[in-house]
């Protein structure tokens, strides 16, 4: 294996930040030992075990991953807080300029003129300024109250502006899944229709061009039994209420759901969890990619256990 090839510090991270590109097939150990000579066999260790390794934006802590010519490594010399728990959200991702969180179902994104409660971003606003009072957050996207799963907040305005200006080629992959009422009468499809809001907050679908915005998404039916399925959602649009609608739509509301449509709730709660959130870094232009576990409950609905 080479030890020559690009190897560059992350632009706008901090200086122990590093990000390597993979010039010949090999193994992870290998290729850590081969590039970064200053550093021992145990200290490569426990930083793939402490998770500071990641390889094409996927954190990875087997020594034997195998790389392929082309593949981005990035190592962080700090230790980064995944997978922690702080005031019942779940720190999936965090650097100098983005947050990634598990958000539970029940709480809110951000306040509302109606809601003034605890919300994500009061939660991550606190946390921020435990390191420096002057610490700020930015709502890039929101997920709804009862909706579970990922969601991505920028630590300045700039992060925040450059996130939402280029949301379409910067945001790679959105992924739900669902628990919808009934079983799925195709395996997969494509939905897509026109969105209009009404003054009274509901989201109406229209397969006339002219009556709203254009919405599109991807299914993929993953388990099913009479009464309900488990269905895979890919977002190409990402409107309010979008897969709510759509689900509605073609006759298989979102359990828990009543606003669109449901009858049963065997979730006590919406059966909608954003599982895959995947971008491209807006400052090192490194993609990223999450993905949070189906919550239990979901599939006790298949499995009963």
């Amino acid at each position: 294996m080479k030890k020559t090839g690009k190897s560059q510090k992350t632009a706008g991270k901090r200086k122990e930040d590093e990000q390597l590109v993979v010039d010949d097939d090999c193994e992870l150990l290998e290729f850590l030992l081969a590039r970064l000579p200053g550093k021992g066999r145990q200290t490569i260790k426990a930083i793939l075990r402490d998770r500071q390794v990641s390889v094409d934006g996927r954190s990875v802590s087997q020594y034997n991953h195998p790389l392929r010519a082309g593949q981005q490594v990035r190592v962080r010399w700090e230790k980064m807080p995944f997978d922690r728990l702080y005031h019942g959200i779940q720190i999936v991702f965090e650097d100098q300029d983005l947050l990634v969180i598990d958000k539970p179902a029940g709480l809110l994104t951000v306040a509302t003129d109606t809601e003034k409660r605890r919300t994500a971003y009061s939660i991550l606003s606190d946390y921020v300024k435990t390191k420096d009072a002057a610490n700020r957050i930015f709502i890039i996207h929101r997920i709804d109250r009862e909706t579970s799963g990922l969601l991505l907040f920028a630590k300045s305005e700039k992060i925040k502006d450059i996130i939402q200006e280029t949301w379409m080629s910067t945001i790679t992959e959105r992924v739900y899944v669902a628990v919808v009422e009934g079983r799925m009468e195709q395996e997969t499809g494509v939905i897509t229709s026109w969105l209009t809001e009404s003054s009274a907050f509901k989201v109406y679908s229209s397969q006339n061009p002219q009556q709203g915005k254009k919405a599109v998404t991807r299914y993929q039916t993953l388990r099913s039994n009479q009464d309900y399925s488990l269905v895979r959602l890919t977002l190409e649009t990402g409107r309010k209420h979008q897969i709510r609608v759509h689900m509605q739509d073609i006759g298989h509301p979102v359990v828990g759901d009543k606003k669109y449509g449901a009858i049963n709730n065997p979730l006590k709660r919406l059966g909608l969890h954003a599982q895959v959130l995947a971008f491209i870094h807006p400052l090192s232009n490194v993609p990223c990619r999450f993905e949070s576990a189906v919550p239990r409950q979901f599939l006790r609905v298949f499995t009963g256990k």
